[in-house]
């Protein structure tokens, strides 16, 4: 087993932050004005919760990976790339409902990055049991944010 360094695990959560910024960037710009145009669905929180919780979760994950890469197992190789995997997923949501506008594409990738943040969870439990404590957190965020998905393409 590794030993932990903070300077590393500052790496892997800036790394996370970094992956949302990006995406946020890619996305255009209007979120605020854009979230309030649209009709809303059932307990859909205001926009500001949006940019709070998602860097929370961010870091969180970040910290449960680096976690798991303390572990040389194969159970953490797995984790970790799904890990990746699932970054990459969250990374394309932004700019396909915000930027493209396309609540189906949006749906659709909520759903893929749901399955991947469950597989994620179970791998980070599988690699080491303190890191699924902060995966569990993120889990739930994203099955509500892919409930939301769907939510905004029904009422909309």
């Amino acid at each position: 087993m590794k030993r932990f360094k903070v300077t590393e695990l500052l790496i892997w959560v800036i790394s996370a932050e970094l992956a949302g910024a990006v995406s946020a960037l890619l996305s255009g710009g209007d979120f605020s004005g854009y979230y309030a145009s649209l009709v809303k669905p059932p307990i859909a929180p205001p926009g500001w919760v949006f940019p709070i919780a998602w860097a929370i979760l961010y870091a969180l994950t970040a910290l449960g990976a680096y976690i798991v890469s303390l572990s040389e197992s194969d159970a953490s190789r797995l984790a970790l790339r799904l890990y990746a995997l699932q970054l990459g997923v969250n990374f394309l949501w932004s700019p396909i409902f915000f930027g493209l506008k396309s609540f189906g594409w949006a749906v659709a990738a909520a759903a893929v990055l749901f399955l991947l943040v469950v597989l994620m969870t179970l791998a980070f439990f599988r690699a080491d049991e303190l890191a699924v404590a902060s995966a569990i957190p993120y889990l739930l965020w994203v099955g509500y944010a892919l409930y939301l998905s769907i939510g905004f393409l029904v009422v909309n």
